[in-house]
């Protein structure tokens, strides 16, 4: 074992309380999407002081930056996000994935200064994850096409190589117009965009039985400020349709864009379908799961204190998580084929673009559902920066497999045109 085998975990170890300080300032200052002054600032500040270059405004979205460090190639991408939920705050624990990301940068960095290697290191400052955006905006307008390979990772309640499937969706708002009355005196003059969202949705309930098992249509009305007096002339719904394959996922969305434009001409009202977001499904990377997995056999997996262990019995219980008194485990084998997962991140479409690895952690016990208030705990204490930790060196230590040898990246490409 060589000198500067040490270095990645070294500089984490070196560097812990300034890691933790900014995933703590970001779960403290909890941001949603395209609000991310604070959270963007805290992480490009961490990334500068360690000798990253910044750019803002990448892809011109204002709380997006790129940080970059190092020279010719191989160029390598890692992903961060830092965007919180609405009321709920950080839990997807973007506060420690975000982080996260940057310090697996810096580590390598150190690596690479120590043993003199040339590359390049971009970290992407990704806002609007949440509402799947931001990675889908700066994509399309090519930011991520001279990669040679993209990096990032999620908290779970696992340690494992994310060979998962995370799913196509598309986003859309249905915005019905009909006339306005009042809903005692005269409501035959009005015409009720209210129940044509309704109809619509009962439609795409009915619609359920006749999809594929894997799509999901979910929704949510928008508040149009109207008492109940009113004869609506205002509506909105927001829709996630989903499925592990785009096919399938275009044809969802085609028939619920029929169910609306049903609904209005039941109603004698006018519908507007907005398509707000689209992505592909992931596409995995076989080549990058098996060198990252090598890499995370080599990482000890954190251990937890008992004030730890007892935090987690008592989440458990209070949130009812179904764990039977595991709460932790150990690293995940690589599973032979990719598993359909049943989320959706704007990762996916970079997939599409440049070889992409996902890496999973614990940052939460077992069985901890992600959008629920037990992963927002979780991810502002010690239980979430220990995953955090464990997750910046897996990043680095497989990175740094993979600039080792200039083969794993060709493999990776081979394998992601279909040529390998």
């Amino acid at each position: 074992m060589s000198n500067s085998d040490h270095i990645i975990a070294e500089w984490i170890a070196n560097h812990e309380a300034s890691i933790a300080a900014a995933a703590d300032y970001i779960f403290l200052h909890p941001e949603t999407a395209y609000k991310e002054k604070f959270s963007s600032r805290c992480l490009a500040d961490f990334l500068e002081t360690d000798g990253f270059q910044i750019e803002w405004k990448t892809a011109g979205i204002e709380t997006a930056f790129t940080a970059s460090w190092g020279y010719g190639r191989p160029v390598i991408g890692f992903l961060a996000e830092y965007d919180a939920l609405a009321e709920i705050g950080h839990a997807c624990g973007h506060n420690l994935l975000g982080t996260g990301a940057a310090a697996a940068a810096c580590a390598l960095k150190a690596y690479m200064e120590a043993v003199e290697m040339e590359g390049t290191l971009l970290v992407y400052g990704c806002p609007a994850e949440e509402i799947m955006s931001g990675k889908i905006i700066m994509n399309s307008q090519g930011v991520f096409d001279d990669l040679d390979a993209a990096v990032t990772w999620h908290p779970f309640d696992s340690n494992r190589v994310s060979n998962d499937i995370w799913q196509s969706q598309d986003i859309k708002n249905y915005i019905f117009r009909g006339m306005s009355a009042h809903a005692s005196r005269s409501p035959e003059e009005g015409r009720s965009a209210l129940d044509a969202a309704e109809l619509m949705n009962v439609g795409v309930n009915y619609l359920r039985e006749h999809v594929p098992q894997d799509v999901r249509m979910h929704y949510a009305y928008i508040d149009n400020g109207l008492p109940a007096n009113v004869v609506p002339d205002y509506a909105k719904t927001n829709y996630f349709i989903r499925s592990a394959k785009r096919a399938r996922t275009e044809d969802a969305s085609r028939r619920v864009d029929d169910c609306a434009r049903g609904a209005a001409l039941m109603t004698g009202t006018e519908v507007e379908i907005e398509l707000v977001g689209s992505c592909k499904e992931m596409k995995v990377n076989r080549v990058l799961a098996e060198i990252y997995y090598d890499a995370m056999t080599r990482v000890p997996v954190p251990t937890y204190t008992e004030e730890e262990l007892q935090f987690a019995a008592s989440i458990s219980q209070e949130a009812g998580l179904q764990n039977h008194g595991i709460y932790f485990q150990g690293l995940e084998p690589l599973e032979p084929e990719p598993v359909p997962i049943s989320i959706g991140t704007d990762v996916s479409e970079v997939s599409h673009t440049v070889p992409t690895i996902t890496l999973s952690a614990a940052a939460m016990c077992k069985g901890t559902p992600l959008h629920h208030w037990a992963a927002a705990r979780q991810a502002g204490m010690s239980i979430g920066k220990k995953g955090m930790l464990y997750a910046a060196r897996c990043m680095a230590e497989g990175t740094k497999q993979l600039l080792e040898k200039p083969e794993h990246i060709q493999n990776a490409w081979k394998y992601h045109l279909g040529t390998g």
